[in-house]
């Protein structure tokens, strides 16, 4: 079986992966993640299994991404508490509204909407269950209505 272009991987699953550094990151961050998904890609990409592409493409974003947010918040975990971070531009109400939820109601949220992985994939990844993964989801979502105005209840 003949491989694919690693070219034409990009191309199929770059808007997803974006998507999925983009819901967690700012704009500047989400464009490192991004490129280090792809070069994690590029490197395991004679071993990678070419029908779990896209999970594996979106799991290694979401851990890229989760990684920066915790870089960055070691940087400021020395200032005063009732002072916030400094604000970078994000130009998504979506991303501040995600940053908002729980951990585990933004992770279902980003691996599954955002994604595309289905439950069971996400449960796998997250170490629960699918019927666990469903309701942070279905949780998160509903949050997110709220936060964004758009609750039609």
């Amino acid at each position: 079986m003949s491989r694919a272009p690693f070219e034409s991987i990009v191309e199929a699953h770059g808007a997803r992966v974006w998507r999925v550094c983009r819901a967690l990151l700012a704009h500047a961050d989400a464009e490192d993640a991004w490129s280090e998904t792809f070069l994690a890609a590029l490197e395991a990409y004679p071993t990678l299994d070419p029908a779990r592409i896209e999970g594996w493409l979106v799991t290694v974003a979401h851990r890229r991404s989760v990684d920066v947010l915790r870089r960055s918040s070691r940087l400021v975990a020395g200032e005063p508490a009732d002072r916030p971070a400094p604000e970078r531009a994000r130009d998504l109400d979506l991303a501040r509204a995600l940053a908002a939820l729980p951990q585990r109601q933004r992770e279902a949220v980003v691996l599954h909407h955002l994604g595309g992985l289905p439950f069971l994939d996400v449960a796998a990844q997250l170490g629960t269950s699918s019927d666990a993964v469903r309701r942070a989801s279905s949780d998160g979502v509903r949050r997110l209505r709220e936060l964004l105005g758009g609750a039609d209840g």
